[in-house]
């Protein structure tokens, strides 16, 4: 292993305090090179690595499998991710490689359109393959300066007053001031740091995969709507050139710890279905559980869980990747302030407090529309009771909220029900509001032209705009794009700035 290769690169704000000389095993220590490492490249990991990058926070990316994966899955990026993705400028990237469709249809696969006038510019579900928006995110933090090491596993950590010691599979140490777990439910990190992780083991097995299929595409349609009727663990949906997304229940096929076979899923599409639909050349085959668990703390000390680090559910509803991607925007300016000095005392312990009940949330609706998939009397007449409820503006839009993060509000304290709420992407008198938080920075919107940042203006900008598209006088956004106050006086203006950025400038 060369760890002269970690320090290539980096940019001339990321100036190590010695040179860099990673600990050979029985060493007490190593030297204190980076300010975060990353257990995990996946999503929530990449997106942490290159938000703390924006502050110029030296990151090491830690990644134990030496190839991104291969197989093509597609997932799918609802309003809240996309709305971050526009943020920091990533949208165009991303749309270029995914597929638009309404956002609809998402709760307990309940065919109901998507309301209308959702509170975000981006209200639509963008289907795009996973090894894409992983690479596309990893070569965002990369971008960024952050440092990716793939082949790379830690195996064990130890932390101090003044950063944590982390140690590899071959026995070398790094060190650093914190470490984020964001290595995946089975999480290296969570289990050493001995955090509980409570919840429901798996039930139910789901098989699910990608691969040609031989029988015409009618007999396909025609036989998937019926058996929908009352297996709704159950499709067939065509990706064009024969191709079909499957899925189908995976009872009594094999042992959960090995992957599917291609007869795993022709043995069981003819138990459910009663034809295979000539199935065969498969691009990827897997299964999946229905396992809900949720880590009792996001916090120990120094080291921090992210992702499906903290939290597992069933995939229903496709909010696993976004949930994990927004924890990543919530935790990385709030640990870079604290690396850079200015953090209020209790900033971050705010991660925990804000995303583990929107980690519950997500949890309960999935355990409720698991219950609805049910092909059993009780459940199937609940699913008939909440279609017929959704035919209500007023449920069909909570339910759709609940899904994409749209209805997510942080509890501020007492105000306007914007406050605590993110702010969607409005049009101000240079362009877009999202184009001006690329930087991860604060930003005060001023429709009354007359307030300032003062003595914050080097962590918030300001832009005075008496057009803005906005009902109220003026907010003050967090970096995650999160109204954090809401008004017109320049001292609770001050107040606020200093609750969340901390004491002014000198």
């Amino acid at each position: 292993m060369d760890f002269s290769q970690v320090t290539a690169g980096l940019s001339s704000n990321d100036t190590v305090e010695r040179d860099f000389t990673p600990a050979a095993p029985g060493a007490d220590h190593a030297p204190l090179v980076f300010d975060v490492i990353i257990a995990g490249c996946g999503p929530t990991g990449a997106t942490l690595a290159a938000e703390l990058r924006l502050h110029d926070v030296r990151v090491l990316v830690l990644e134990k499998e030496t190839e991104p994966k291969s197989f093509v899955r597609i997932v799918g990026l609802h309003a809240r991710s996309l709305e971050l993705m526009a943020m920091r400028g990533l949208l165009d990237r991303v749309l270029e490689h995914g597929r638009r469709r309404p956002a609809g249809g998402f709760f307990a696969a309940i065919p109901k359109p998507a309301p209308e006038n959702l509170d975000s510019a981006h209200a639509y579900l963008l289907g795009i393959p996973q090894p894409v928006i992983e690479r596309l995110l990893e070569e965002h933090a990369i971008e960024l300066g952050a440092q990716v090491r793939r082949g790379w596993t830690v195996t064990g950590f130890e932390q101090d007053d003044e950063g944590v010691t982390v140690e590899l599979a071959d026995g070398r140490r790094l060190r650093s001031r914190y470490l984020v777990g964001c290595d995946g439910g089975r999480s290296t990190v969570r289990k050493l740091l001995g955090v509980g992780f409570p919840g429901e083991p798996s039930r139910a097995e789901t098989l699910m995969g990608e691969m040609e299929v031989g029988a015409p595409q009618e007999e396909i349609a025609a036989r998937t709507a019926e058996v929908r009727e009352s297996h709704q663990r159950f499709w067939l949906r065509p990706f064009g050139g024969g191709v079909y997304s499957v899925l189908v229940p995976a009872e009594g096929v094999g042992d959960r710890a090995e992957p599917p076979t291609l007869e795993d899923f022709k043995q069981r599409l003819r138990a459910v279905a009663g034809t295979d639909f000539g199935v065969h050349s498969p691009r990827w085959l897997s299964r999946f559980g229905d396992a809900t668990r949720l880590a009792e703390r996001y916090r120990v000390g120094r080291v921090l869980l992210a992702g499906d680090a903290a939290h597992i559910h069933p995939p229903i509803g496709g909010q696993g990747l976004n949930l994990g991607v927004q924890d990543a925007f919530n935790l990385g300016w709030k640990l870079a302030a604290q690396i850079r000095g200015w953090a209020p005392e209790t900033l971050l312990d705010t991660y925990q407090a804000e995303r583990h009940p929107v980690a519950e949330d997500v949890l309960d609706n999935t355990r409720a529309q698991t219950e609805l998939l049910s092909t059993e009397p009780g459940p199937q007449a609940v699913r008939r009771l909440l279609t017929e409820l959704m035919d209500f503006d007023e449920v069909n839009r909570h339910l759709i909220e609940k899904i994409t993060a749209i209805g997510v509000r942080y509890d501020f304290g007492a105000g306007p029900d914007l406050l605590g709420r993110h702010l969607r992407d409005i049009e101000v008198k240079q362009g877009r509001l999202y184009d001006l938080l690329r930087h991860g920075r604060g930003l005060l919107l001023d429709r009354t032209e007359r307030l300032t940042a003062g003595g914050w203006s080097d962590r918030v900008d300001h832009l005075a705009d008496p057009t803005a598209a906005l009902d109220v006088p003026c907010v003050l956004l967090r970096p995650d794009g999160h109204v954090a106050w809401v008004g017109d006086d320049q001292q609770d203006l001050d107040d606020h700035l200093s609750r969340w950025f901390g004491r002014p400038a000198d």
